[in-house]
Formats: structure tokens, sequence, C-alpha cells
């Protein structure tokens, strides 16, 4: 099965290249940026203010080919494609939870973008949650993060 998307908009963010997004165990995805969404599907917008956080569905189109098994920036162990964020997946799907800043009719200012400048946005979703904190886990990165902390 052949599925075709379309771009919604594009990211506008001063990253450029892949080095210029933190990575790793304590990285801060803090940077503001702008979801450019195009003007067709500005209606589309219509009552996101009310939402203090979204989840943007994007594509990583500079990823180049996928790897099963790969060695994350925050561990030093490899795992599946699956259990990490990683850009080198069979579908180049990423997924990013980013706080509304304000709307300024079809453009979107945001903080927690970890994307490259120009990145195709497919989806947009308010974020909402009923999972309590406390029933999360962490899998191997809680692991990782109590072998990186010095004893």
């Amino acid at each position: 099965m052949t599925l075709s998307m379309q771009p919604i908009g594009y990211v506008k963010i001063p990253y450029k290249e892949a080095r210029d997004v933190p990575r790793g165990l304590g990285a801060k995805h803090d940077a503001e940026g702008v979801l450019e969404i195009l003007k067709e599907f500005e209606a589309g917008l219509t009552d996101i203010e009310g939402f203090s956080h979204l989840i943007v569905i994007w594509v990583f189109d500079r990823s180049g080919v996928y790897e099963l098994m790969g060695t994350p920036p925050s561990d030093n162990r490899p795992h599946g494609v699956f259990a990490t964020r990683s850009p080198r997946r069979p579908n180049p799907i990423g997924l990013t939870t980013v706080e509304l800043l304000r709307r300024e009719g079809s453009r979107l200012h945001v903080r927690g973008i970890d994307m490259l400048e120009g990145t195709p946005i497919l989806d947009i979703k308010p974020y909402l949650s009923s999972i309590e904190s406390g029933a999360l886990r962490r899998g191997w990165l809680e692991e990782a993060e109590k072998r990186a902390k010095p004893s």
C-alpha cells in the first residue's frame, strides 16, 4: 500500500542543520519558532488558541535511509528504532509536543521546537492526556539517565 500526504505548512526556526538541534540526556527543547500553515488550511486553526500545547506531526525530510537498530545520543547501548526518537525510520514521521504561545492568522508561534528550518508539517492536534504522570514509564531512557548521573 502506498500512502500519499501533503504538507499543511512548514516550520520557521533558526535550526538549519541536525547538529543545531539539542540532543541527548538533559537536552532542553525550549527554542521558539513558527508553524506557518498554508492559507488554504487556515480555517482548520479555528479555536486552536484555547489549547496550551499542540502535537505536531511532521516529516524527517532529510533523514536518509532507515536503521532498525541504533545508539541514541542519550545512551551508549543500541536500541530498536521504535524505542527511540531517531530520524532514521522506515516511515520518516516525527512527533513533537510544543507550547502554543500565540496565533497570528495562519502562523502559530510556539516553544519547544526540535525540527529544522523548512520541515514539512503533516498535521497538528491539541495535546490532551488523561495519563497521570505517576503512571508513565520512560523505559531504557530512565536507566540511561541513572547510569549517566555521577555517583
